[in-house]
């Protein structure tokens, strides 16, 4: 029992270390913000998969925590917000937002499609995590790109935050699907 442990926080850590690598590796950049980097969610996502939600879940905290860690880096306090508005942009950017990520493995059991499903729902609430900042916290609105603005901060946030996440989803999906392909992939991520 204590080896099985001991063998879920290594698997864990390596998989919260290769997505902070692939998080720094960034394939786009857009030009307001945001990008899609290489694959940085698979990690924690196959690991859910492989472990089940709740040891899904203690990963993709430490790899929210990690990824506060990057936006104290990236210069996070000195955005100008209020304490208030700091606090849930902690709350909704990077504690939640990356928390749900250990979500994927909820349909587990349920072969490929279940794992594809979990990846969809998890990397959705992500998404939403970052939408609802997007209108509370940020309240954005104006250009994204030549020749089409808003004064709608809702369409202005779904926009935003969908031109980067759903190439990260379909991506990740992708992803997802030629490991879980492999025989050896889906024997390794079934074998507890």
């Amino acid at each position: 029992m204590r080896n099985e442990k001991t063998k879920i926080l290594v698997e864990g850590a390596a998989m919260v270390a290769l997505a902070t690598v692939l998080s720094f590796i960034r394939v786009f950049k857009l030009p307001w913000g945001g990008s899609i980097t290489l694959l940085s969610m698979l990690p924690i996502v196959l690991f859910s998969i492989r472990r089940g939600v709740k040891s899904g879940l203690v990963v993709s905290f430490v790899y929210a925590l990690v990824q506060f860690g990057q936006g104290v880096m990236d210069g996070l306090f000195g955005w100008g917000l209020t304490p208030g508005m700091l606090v849930a942009c902690i709350l909704l950017d990077y504690l939640g937002a990356f928390f749900v990520l250990g979500l994927a493995g909820m349909f587990r059991k349920k072969d490929i499609v279940g794992w594809i499903a979990g990846i969809f729902v998890a990397v959705g609430l992500r998404f939403v995590f970052h939408f609802l900042s997007g209108v509370v916290i940020w309240g954005s609105f104006g250009e994204l790109w030549s020749g089409f603005s808003t004064d709608n901060t809702w369409l202005y946030s779904f926009l935003y935050n969908g031109c980067y996440m759903l190439p990260e989803m379909i991506f990740t999906m992708i992803g997802a699907i030629v490991l879980l392909k492999t025989p050896q992939t889906k024997r390794f991520l079934m074998n507890d």
